[in-house]
């Protein structure tokens, strides 16, 4: 198997690692869509955002040497606005990535025998969609600027994957009620295709947000803004 094939394949796994983990902590949990993500309490919360995180930083020391662990495209376009990847490693990615997330979906609404709540992500009550995709757009610009400068010459050091897992879990933490903390189109995609309704509807904010952040912080390494 070639190098590039192992990349897509480990970015496949750790992407649909990180749906099938992290929406199964919201449905399992009973924390699902069915209270609503802005009805959340700060202890339900808490579950949510370690599942995330914490299979993150798994999945950085599993497939972090293969892939770069990214498992996220809004990661892969802000690692290629760095100029760390090329466009057409960009695109397997991107690609490798939103089946992950589809088919992590696809078992989970198997599993439990409806796809009525999959642990979508959609905009909370007394939140627009233009104002969700800022803090979207927010939450990936920082969340980009900690995995940058982490795996960066300078920066890497052998806890880069905690630092990184610990950063998705306090940006959860932060946004979740907002937007469902998403921060990450591949993970909206997956839940989306199969619940319909208002998780496609705010779809859209979950791929322009999330890539805006990555491109700006991405271009701000690339500049070397914020190179040592």
């Amino acid at each position: 198997m070639g190098m590039s094939t192992k990349m897509y394949v480990a970015e496949f796994i750790g992407t649909f690692a990180l749906v099938f983990i992290g929406c199964s902590a919201i449905m399992i949990g009973g924390l699902g869509d069915a209270l609503g993500a802005d009805k959340l309490g700060a202890v339900a919360l808490l579950p949510i955002a370690v599942a995330f995180g914490m299979t993150v930083t798994a999945m950085a020391y599993g497939i972090g040497p293969v892939s770069g662990c990214h498992v996220n495209p809004a990661v892969s376009v802000g690692v290629w606005a760095a100029g760390r990847i090329d466009t057409a490693t960009l695109i397997g990615y991107i690609i490798a990535q939103c089946l992950g997330a589809i088919v992590a979906s696809l078992l989970l609404s198997l599993f439990l025998g409806s796809a009525a709540h999959l642990g979508e992500t959609t905009v909370g009550a007394g939140f627009t969609q233009f104002s969700g995709m800022i803090i979207e757009a927010v939450a990936t610009f920082l969340f980009l600027v900690v995995i940058l400068g982490a795996t960066s010459k300078n920066g890497t050091t052998p806890v880069a994957g905690l630092a990184i897992g610990i950063a998705l879990m306090v940006i959860h933490l932060a946004i979740i009620k907002a937007t469902g903390s998403s921060v990450n189109p591949a993970r909206s995609l997956g839940p989306a295709l199969f619940v319909g309704g208002k998780a496609m509807g705010d779809l859209w904010i979950y791929f322009v947000g999330p890539v805006i952040g990555a491109a700006a912080a991405g271009y701000l390494y690339r500049a070397q803004i914020l190179e040592a």
